[in-house]
Parts: structure tokens; C-alpha cells; sequence
């Protein structure tokens, strides 16, 4: 397999797997977001998550900043679709920085190697 066969099939696969995810993600918090519920007192370590729970923060004086993905959608006027193109829009933005970082190293290491040659 060539090199450009294997980074599509990956692109594919990392699309297929990001597409799926989005229709298998769980719509209550789970981690960092459920510790400061509970830590909120707005639910209860072994409870669900009351529907309004929401989490607040103390950001005056501070550094704060809105995603422009909140919780990896587009809102709710997209529905399950904003987290479809969210996933296709990350993978790709991933896949473009990676490949940019790559050729930028390569095009060191050759100068690097024409330089030791002279």
C-alpha cells in the first residue's frame, strides 16, 4: 500500500468513526463536567443529572473565551448534523496541520542534510 492510499483510508476511517460518534455520545455530562455538578450541588454522585443543571462559574477578573464548537456542535438549530460537520470540519483542520508540521520538518532535515554535504 502507498503512502497516499493509506492516508485516505485513514482520513475515511477517522471520519467514519467521528461521524458514528456523534450519534452515540451520551447527552449527560460525564468527567470533569459531572465533578463540578456535584461539587455544585446540583446532583448527587450516583443521581442523574436534573435537566436544568447547569454549570456556573466565577469568571470576573479572569480569562475567559466561548468555543466556537460548544459541546462539538454548531447549536441547536443543526441538531445532530452541527456535530457531524464539527467532526468532518476537526478531522480535516487535524489532518492539514499534520501534514503542514510534517513537510516543515522535512524541508529542515533536507537543508540540514544539504548543509552537512557541502
Amino acid at each position: 500500500m502507498d503512502n497516499k492510499t493509506f492516508l485516505i483510508a485513514g482520513i475515511i476511517i477517522a471520519l467514519l468513526i467521528g461521524v458514528v460518534a456523534v450519534f452515540m455520545a451520551s447527552g449527560d455530562p460525564d468527567g470533569l463536567e459531572s465533578t463540578s455538578l456535584i461539587v455544585q450541588g446540583q446532583k448527587t454522585l450516583t443521581g442523574g443529572t436534573p435537566a436544568n443543571a447547569e454549570i456556573h462559574e466565577d469568571t470576573t477578573g479572569k480569562f475567559a473565551y466561548q468555543s466556537p464548537m460548544p459541546d462539538y456542535s454548531l447549536g441547536e438549530r443543526f441538531g445532530p448534523l452541527g456535530g457531524v460537520i464539527g467532526i468532518v470540519v476537526g478531522v480535516l483542520l487535524a489532518f492539514v496541520i499534520v501534514i503542514g508540521i510534517s513537510k516543515v520538518l522535512v524541508t529542515k532535515k533536507k537543508a540540514k542534510e544539504a548543509q552537512t554535504n557541502q
